[in-house]
């Protein structure tokens, strides 16, 4: 599980990770606090717009981000991207207006969007083994649930000695820490596959995405994630304490259920997928998602909801942690960081749809009413996965090219002429200049 980190660069990158993670955090508990003391009543308008404007940013400016990344060496672009961050965050505690909140948190993710496209992209190429790369996204996923128990208990007991506006100093603290561990390795910068104008850079991540049926198969997924995690960040204080009545402390409880299954599929993958494939892995955590959906209609109780919002958890765990996988044997190492940038965009599309469809359907047609239109939009989802990803997917694929001249580089190394300009071979198959299209499979 932890072989990954003994890589020297690797293990300054997750460490960089935690750190950053852990300040994002912090920052999320100040910024309630700090919409709270300017909207008073209305602090729940502000942050809705905030997270919204977080998912707009995400979806517009990630691929565009990613079509000029390559001008900058890898590992300048993530300090240079970390210390505006801090920068911004550095800017919060001083404001007087709800508006500037806006601008700045539309900074902030902004940034956010450029670098962790860049920071994924970069694991495959530190860790190119699979079974590492693997134990790498297992760990990458227990840090996302690690913080999400760590970040409010660490900014409770900081509250206790001082006032709210000192956690965004540790959320920059977090960042510069980032920043220095960065700066202390050398990481791999590999250039796109081809040289493109502006706009084909901005769409080459989201063309490559859309060509591969695997990739189709991933969005899909993605659709049945955001609208049973939709469910359970939007909805799981309205179940708790106004469903149930209960304390903050309870609701606190039933989000850590939901991060514990989470850390369960976690653990449990890199043993797991030694043995299945992705596909079946990601679609069982699916099923459990549809099926958490539909058994929230019957739920009575809080001990109910807690252990639905374990396995929850671990179907949430089940899909996301492989898609790593997916996109590193899905492009090649230049064209990553556009793929990486393209799941990013893609995927938090779906959550832009979600996240107001279940807050708005909580609190116009009930719980019960908002769990079965979820059910259907992730069921939905778990259906296009079986007809878009096919069920054997190897990464090497026989397939022919047609009109490429007898001394091209690429025919080089078994390619076999079966026609006047026709040559057939077989390698691992990823969209690039000399493969625009995915090969029919019944040739």
């Amino acid at each position: 599980m932890f072989a990954p980190l003994r890589n020297p660069i690797y293990r300054h990158l997750f460490v960089a990770q935690l750190l950053s993670l852990l300040g994002t955090g912090l920052a999320t508990v100040a910024l309630g606090l700090l919409a709270f003391e300017l909207a008073g009543a209305d602090a729940g308008v502000v942050l809705g717009t905030a997270l919204a404007i977080k998912m707009i940013c995400y979806v517009g400016v990630a691929p565009v981000a990613t079509a000029f990344v390559h001008l900058i060496p890898r590992r300048r672009l993530l300090v240079l991207l970390d210390l505006v961050r801090g920068a911004v965050v550095l800017m919060l505690p001083f404001v007087t207006e709800i508006w500037q909140i806006y601008v700045l948190i539309a900074l902030l993710q902004t940034g956010s969007a450029a670098f962790t496209p860049s920071f994924q992209a970069t694991i495959p190429d530190v860790l190119p083994d699979e079974a590492d790369y693997t134990r790498a996204l297992s760990l990458a996923r227990l840090a996302y649930d690690l913080e999400s128990l760590a970040s409010p208990m660490l900014a409770a007991a900081l509250l206790g000695v001082m006032g709210f506006s000192w956690l965004f100093a540790g959320t920059v603290l977090g960042f510069l820490a980032s920043a220095a561990l960065v700066a202390r390795v050398v990481l791999p910068s590999p250039k796109p596959a081809m040289a493109e104008g502006v706009w084909a850079r901005t769409t080459r991540g989201t063309r490559i995405y859309l060509a591969t049926p695997r990739l189709r198969g991933l969005l899909a997924v993605n659709l049945a994630v955001a609208a049973a995690g939709a469910m359970v960040i939007v909805n799981t204080v309205v179940i708790v304490r106004g469903g149930f009545g209960l304390d903050d402390r309870a609701l606190a409880l039933t989000l850590a259920a939901y991060g514990a299954g989470s850390m369960l599929a976690a653990l449990s993958l890199p043993r797991l997928l030694d043995r299945v494939a992705d596909r079946s892995a990601m679609l069982a955590g699916a099923g459990l998602l549809v099926a958490g959906m539909v058994a929230g209609l019957l739920v009575q109780g809080w001990g109910q909801v807690l252990s639905l919002w374990i396995v929850l958890g671990l179907g949430n765990g089940l899909v996301l942690t492989p898609a790593g996988r997916l996109l590193r044997r899905s492009a090649a190492a230049g064209d990553r960081p556009a793929l990486f940038a393209a799941q990013f965009a893609l995927s938090h599309a779906c959550w832009l749809l979600t996240y107001p469809l279940a807050g708005w359907l909580g609190a116009v047609g009930g719980i019960p009413a908002t769990f079965a239109v979820m059910a259907v939009l992730a069921g939905l989802g778990v259906a296009v996965v079986l007809l878009l990803w096919p069920r054997h997917d190897p990464e090497a694929l026989a397939h022919e090219h047609h009109g490429l001249p007898a001394d091209h580089p690429h025919l080089r190394g078994g390619a076999v002429e079966v026609g006047t300009g026709r040559w057939r071979h077989h390698h691992a198959y990823v969209i690039d200049p000399e493969h625009p299209r995915w090969p029919n499979p019944a040739r």
